[in-house]
């Protein structure tokens, strides 16, 4: 039996971009770096160690799935690029994160006063 996706929240703010760069399309682990940095306005930076660490971590929930090697364009010597996607429970996990901090927000500003007319 699958985890609920609530299960897994809250999400780090690296994990949460790193699902979100995946939403989209498949990606290796270089343009993963690169699009966290974009989507959080440069605000998270990750070393390659804490990305593939992350990776490793996501791969084990079965959040993020590999994409075969023949999928993935070799652009350059060595190795092939691994490429990565979301899984429908890591798409699950993101919505449901997304609705937790769009309460958390909409409380937050209830508080203070914005929702005030």
């Amino acid at each position: 039996m699958q985890a609920k996706p609530s299960s897994y929240l809250p999400l780090t703010e690296a994990t949460f971009y790193i699902l979100l760069s995946l939403a989209l399309e498949k990606k290796h682990g270089y343009a993963i770096l690169k699009d966290v940095e974009a989507l959080s306005n440069g605000k998270v930076n990750l070393s390659t160690s804490t990305l593939y660490g992350a990776l490793g971590r996501l791969l084990d929930q079965g959040l993020i799935e590999r994409v075969p090697n023949d999928e993935v364009e070799n652009t350059g010597p060595g190795l092939p690029r691994k490429a990565y996607i979301l899984s429908e429970t890591g798409r699950r996990v993101l919505e449901a994160e997304t609705s937790r901090m769009q309460s958390l927000v909409t409380t937050a500003r209830l508080r203070l006063g914005e929702g005030r007319t």
